[in-house]
């Protein structure tokens, strides 16, 4: 076998980074496969998708916003061409719901090419929030991770490899739409993060935008489109970013009182 585990995912704030790369470590480590990283969040690295081969075992991962995959990078992973790889869907959600996420992306790979063997949904720190799944994915969420990539592991050696079912509907459902008490709908769709006088103008933020679009010589300037990852606010070390949108602060304060429990991996093998 002259293929590779890959780790493949984007992930602003990482949470998505360190499940996926965790699981392929463990295949990985398992099969006696050499690891490759492709990570696209930052914005040069989805100039060109990726190639894949028949060979290969790809652990594919993307956070999930409202409920879907996010829809800034549908066309482009649609470009992969899956080679007859296997695949492993991961999504990461902020402890709501994943809803259509994960059935959306492992239909998005099958049509790739790629051949979707097992398939996951985890959680991370929201992006909006940190106290909402803080600190995760946690080792508690680590150690499942492991174990689902035994259990992947053990499915890749079977001669006949069933057919992968998962959680969503078909077709998808709308991205997820917050609503005020009144049931009328909370648009934060062009909100954009402001800058106080905090800012050192390091530049982390600038670097941070999967979107490029923070201006690296204004960081206070948002030129292009902000998709509510949370990199710039979580990732610039004086605390300067934040949001001040009436209606933003509105729906992250409704997530963190309304899902306080402790939402859990949920696998498919």
């Amino acid at each position: 076998m002259n293929g590779k585990v890959w780790a493949v995912y984007f992930s602003a704030t990482g949470t998505t980074e360190k499940v996926v790369r965790a699981i392929a470590e463990k295949i990985g480590g398992i099969t006696g496969m050499e690891i490759g990283v492709f990570d696209f969040t930052p914005p040069e690295a989805r100039t060109k998708p990726r190639d894949f081969c028949a060979d290969d075992i790809v652990v594919f991962g993307t956070p999930v916003y409202a409920g879907r995959v996010p829809n800034v990078l549908i066309k482009y992973i649609s470009a992969f061409s899956g080679g007859g790889a296997k695949a492993i869907p991961v999504v990461l959600y902020g402890n709501r719901n994943y809803d259509d996420a994960l059935i959306e992306l492992k239909n998005t790979l099958e049509q790739s090419g790629f051949k979707p063997v097992a398939a996951a949904a985890f959680i991370g720190e929201h992006s909006f929030s940190r106290v909402l799944a803080a600190g995760r994915p946690d080792e508690k969420d680590m150690e499942k991770a492991r174990e689902f990539a035994k259990m992947a592991a053990e499915k890749l050696k079977a001669e006949y490899i069933s057919t992968l079912n998962v959680r969503g509907n078909e077709p998808v459902r709308p991205y997820y739409q917050p609503r005020d008490r009144r049931g009328e709908p909370v648009n934060i769709l062009k909100v954009k993060p402001k800058t106080d006088e905090k800012c050192t103008n390091c530049g982390v933020c600038a670097k941070s935008c999967p979107m490029g679009s923070i201006d690296p010589n204004d960081v206070r300037e948002v030129a292009g489109i902000c998709i509510k990852c949370g990199a710039c606010v979580k990732k610039c070390p004086a605390g300067a970013k934040y949001y001040d949108d009436a209606g933003y602060i509105y729906h992250k304060t409704e997530l963190e009182l309304g899902y306080v429990r402790r939402a859990e991996p949920e696998l498919f093998v």
